[in-house]
């Protein structure tokens, strides 16, 4: 799932906020989400 959504963020298909609710989900972990984003994880 991890490089799925890293894929599609970096193509610019899944914005910051929809990799989130991935992290919600407990399909991707708080360290990829900000590995992929750049950005720090709050909830």
């Amino acid at each position: 799932m991890y490089n799925i959504v890293k894929r599609y963020f970096n193509n610019g298909i899944y914005s910051s906020e929809d990799v989130a609710r991935f992290v919600k989900a407990r399909k991707i972990t708080v360290g990829q989400y900000e590995e992929i984003t750049g950005n720090r994880y709050e909830e």
